[in-house]
């Protein structure tokens, strides 16, 4: 009998810093279709990918002319002599590849340029690549991933890039959309299929396939994309339906924060002028001219939220900005 897909996979790969998920290409071009006019004249940098074999930096190539690409490069981390997805060993480290429309789109390992070190992004080979670099666009380790949101923000680069679910309950990472420089991407959760995973990867669970190409996927229905690039969607209006007034009961009111408790997204209500507190997956669907986020979790005593007594699963408090609490919304 099969055992269910653990939603704790990744937040295990954090904590083992085992980052060997690649993303797959469908889910690439799932998610950049909605991004295409940010990139005309851009240098894309790929700083966590096998030039070889990483479909960020595959999707790039092919679709170079119609982005209008000025360049795309791609960078790994490698140590001295590991051993590769594809079984090869690589005995120099790290490498990287720089693509302008006429090099080989598929380059072998001895087209590749070797660093001196092990290609780490943080190192300062790779930091010098994303200096020239315009946006970044990868699947970077989940392990490091506050340091590696630091890193793109400190040098005003713009991005998009894959990440968990949790990683938005992060102190740093949430301060960030509080204060609209990042946000999520269209897809999270199920709209992300799944990962291609190494062969030393247990494969169990219903969610688990061997695709036509003989990648071992998982699927972990927990991540997310994180961006500061605009798209139209986070600008919709989410749609509310939902009455405080005459309803007062289904809305419980926290302990210890003048607020009530709301614990689903849609069932935000739309003449409640105050604060509310709503789930984390509320952010899929934030729209910064609809609401403002006040904070994060804590009550007015610095401890988690609770009510009679017990916490909710991470609640973001926030309030209406369009409401006239007349029942309507304001134009």
């Amino acid at each position: 009998m099969t055992r269910k897909v653990k939603h704790s996979l990744l937040d295990n790969a954090k904590i083992n810093k085992n980052d060997e998920f690649y993303t797959q290409l469908c889910d690439i071009e799932r998610e950049l279709q909605h991004y295409t006019g940010h990139f005309e004249n851009k240098v894309v940098f790929c700083n966590c990918d096998d030039v070889r074999i990483s479909n960020f930096f595959k999707y790039f190539v092919q679709h170079f002319k119609e982005l209008k690409l000025k360049k795309v490069i791609g960078a790994c981390y490698k140590k001295s002599a590991d051993t590769l997805q594809h079984g090869a060993t690589n005995q120099a480290g790290g490498f990287y590849y720089e693509y302008t429309g006429v090099e080989n789109p598929q380059p072998t390992l001895k087209e590749v340029i070797c660093f001196k070190g092990d290609g780490d992004f943080r190192s300062e080979e790779s930091m010098a690549l994303l200096k020239q670099s315009d946006v970044v666009v990868s699947n970077p380790p989940f392990s490091l991933f506050r340091e590696y949101v630091g890193q793109l923000v400190q040098y005003n680069k713009k991005f998009l890039i894959i990440g968990n679910i949790n990683a938005i309950t992060y102190k740093e990472i949430f301060n960030l959309i509080k204060e609209n420089k990042v946000w999520l991407g269209i897809n999270l959760g199920r709209g992300i299929s799944g990962f291609i995973v190494p062969e030393h990867y247990e494969l169990y669970g219903t969610e688990t396939a061997i695709n036509a190409s003989g990648e071992r996927i998982v699927s972990t229905n927990n991540c997310l994309w994180l961006t500061n690039l605009d798209n139209a969607r986070r600008h919709e209006n989410m749609a509310l339906t939902k009455r405080y007034m005459g309803n007062e009961m289904q809305y419980a009111r926290y302990d210890n924060y003048q607020g009530i408790n709301v614990n689903n997204t849609k069932d935000i209500p739309l003449d409640y002028p105050g604060a509310m507190g709503v789930p984390i997956t509320f952010l899929h669907k934030f729209n910064p001219n609809q609401f403002e986020i006040i904070q994060f979790r804590k009550g007015d005593d610095g401890k988690d939220l609770s009510i009679n007594g017990k916490c909710p699963y991470f609640r973001i408090l926030i309030r209406h900005k369009q409401a006239d609490f007349r029942g309507n919304l304001s134009l």
